[in-house]
């Protein structure tokens, strides 16, 4: 073997009782597992140790950060092991010149300008063969991101696509899904991916359906008719044959206090009757978007540009100002902007740097800080519930996904901390779910969903992809303040049986790859 762990509580990704044993690893897969009295060329003495599968964020904004940065410790440390990547509609892939430059533009504030990545692919294949070469940190998986997509075939236009369009859109998803990504995700709050309508989608839903892929749609609203946009995905899906992952699920601002409950009897009702759903969630309250995101859909119309041309605008701005403040904005779900909620986490521009940790005071500010900074800065909003947050996490089909925004000086503390801050505080100190059930909710279950039949359980054939963490100390170090420090008490992280971090230490080992979906034959 080239290594035995010995004595460790394995909890196995299934839900089931955990239980003490030796883990062999050869080749990186899962050798063996209960008492191995051979040895290995290397021994890890694990008592007192938990030893799970490989942690799954179902929703990163990793796209640029894995080319970009080696260590990538943010989810390393974490015990993140695969992350599933073209989030919210919203990546650099498939594209042309033209939407290149207008989405780089668009998601600045996700990911940076990208001033220092060589943007050498076009395609679904050529973004994931650049990952292999490039060497990354961990895992990743991707999603086909429709916002893109319909920007490269209609522009940033509000408007019907026509059938040629349409035909368009679908080969190009399938295209994407034919190269190896796992689904399809929308962002029904983001120009230009929201002025897609609901024939639109489950057109390209069923595409995906067809290559047996899933459907991850950041919906309509989290705020304002929540359980109406809820109920839009969960009806699409059905009509299309698709199988839904509700991108970071959650009930936010005052009207969805307590109301939880109500969007879990609507999925279990979809559940009983045989839709293919599941959901993920962080651990957390606030929000994180960009700034630019709560604008109205039509001031986004013809990008990025146009966006600020509104902005510089009087007139333009002050519609903009009246739909963020009186009639409630449908890029922030609905409801009129409550400023104090909004707190600046980062920019891209130096010179304002003094933003960054303020909450803003009024509509004039932000749109100068729109100005200045071309549409960059990031937020965090804080607009969530508590109560909803633990009834969520409980579901059975709840999975768990950061997404994380790594840029900003001051970036939510999900993005370095939502790992263990279900194991520490959820699990250890508030018990809301026992530790068996959580490590299933981050990493078999997800697994399940991307259809990777060789992860996410600790198994024999099955990769070695394995954390190693204990269940007395594993807390988040991230916090409000301080979002960029690491957590405690994972020491040992492993990727195809290589320690990607060692004794808590992030070693120079690159073990990651693009992660395809699994071939699929088409009902």
């Amino acid at each position: 073997m080239d290594l035995v762990i010995r004595g460790a509580r394995v909890v196995d990704g299934t839900g089931g009782p955990s239980y003490t044993a030796d883990v062999a690893v050869h080749e990186g897969r899962i050798a063996g597992i209960g008492r191995i009295r051979s040895g290995g060329r290397r021994t890890l003495d694990a008592h007192g140790l938990a030893l799970a599968p490989g942690f799954t964020d179902m929703h990163a904004h990793s796209d640029l950060a894995l080319l970009r940065d080696p260590d990538h410790s943010a989810k390393a440390a974490q015990g993140v092991t695969l992350e599933v990547l073209g989030q919210d509609g919203l990546s650099y892939a498939p594209v042309d010149e033209r939407t290149l430059a207008e989405v780089r533009a668009a998601i600045t504030g996700w990911n940076g300008p990208g001033d220092d990545v060589d943007f050498d692919w076009r395609t679904v294949d050529g973004y994931l063969d650049r990952l292999d070469r490039t060497g990354i940190a961990v895992n990743a998986a991707y999603l086909v991101p429709q916002g893109t997509v319909r920007a490269y075939v209609l522009g940033w236009e509000d408007r019907p696509a026509t059938s040629a369009e349409l035909d368009r859109m679908r080969t190009l998803v399938a295209e994407g899904l034919a190269q190896g990504a796992v689904g399809m995700s929308s962002g029904l709050t983001y120009t230009p991916g929201m002025y897609a309508q609901g024939a639109e989608l489950a057109a390209l839903c069923r595409v995906v359906a067809a290559y047996g892929g899933y459907y991850c749609p950041h919906h309509r609203s989290y705020g304002h008719r929540a359980l109406d946009a809820y109920a839009e995905m969960v009806a699409l899906a059905r009509e299309a044959g698709c199988a839904l992952h509700l991108a970071h699920a959650t009930m936010n601002f005052a009207e969805n206090r307590g109301r939880a409950p109500e969007l879990l009897a609507l999925l279990d009702a979809a559940l009983a009757e045989g839709c293919d759903i599941t959901l993920d969630s962080y651990p957390y309250t606030p929000g994180c978007t960009t700034l630019a995101a709560l604008l109205p859909s039509w001031a986004g119309e013809g990008g990025p540009e146009a966006a600020l041309a509104r902005l510089r605008d009087d007139a333009g701005a002050e519609r903009i100002r009246y739909a963020l403040e009186v009639t409630g904005s449908d890029g922030c779900h609905g409801v009129p902007v409550d400023w104090s909620t909004i707190e600046v986490s980062g920019v891209t521009d130096p010179a304002l740097a003094a933003y960054v940790g303020t909450r803003l005071p009024d509509w004039d500010t932000a749109r100068r800080l729109l100005l200045r900074d071309r549409l960059g800065p990031t937020v965090l909003q804080h607009v969530g519930h508590e109560e909803n947050v633990r009834a969520i996490m409980r579901h059975r089909v709840h999975t768990g996904g950061s997404d994380g925004i790594l840029q900003g000086a001051k970036p939510h503390p999900r993005a370095y901390g939502t790992f263990p801050h279900y194991l520490g505080h959820y699990v250890r100190e508030l018990g809301v779910l026992s530790l068996e059930e959580c490590v299933a909710h981050l990493a078999g279950r997800p697994a399940a969903r991307l259809r990777l039949p060789d992860r996410g359980l600790v198994r024999p054939g099955h990769r070695a992809d394995l954390v190693l963490f204990d269940p007395g100390t594993v807390a988040a170090g991230s916090t409000y303040d301080e979002p960029r420090v690491l957590p405690t008490g994972i020491p040992h992280v492993l990727i195809d049986g290589r320690f990607v971090v060692r004794e808590g230490r992030r070693t120079d080992v690159l073990a990651g790859r693009a992660v395809r979906r699994t071939p699929f034959r088409g009902r």
